[in-house]
């Protein structure tokens, strides 16, 4: 029974794997810069809120406390 089991298989040949190092290192300095051009307009969008914000604000800063936590100079 065994030998019948045997006639069956068939052998395909495959190519050797390759590691393709240039390909991974580009594709990383490309996601890279993807996500510092993504912070960075990220980040001038933040600062512009920030700055509308404090524009906006002053009529609302007058009913705000101010500490003065430095003495006098002396």
């Amino acid at each position: 029974m065994i030998p019948q089991a045997l006639e069956g298989i068939t052998w395909i040949k495959v190519e050797k794997p390759v590691f393709d190092l240039v390909g991974v290192v580009l594709s990383s300095l490309g996601l890279a810069f993807i996500c510092a051009v993504v912070s960075f307009f990220l980040g001038i969008a933040l600062g512009v809120s920030f700055i509308v914000r404090t524009r906006r604000a002053p009529a609302e800063a007058e009913h705000c406390v101010v500490l003065h936590l430095v003495g006098p100079p002396a």
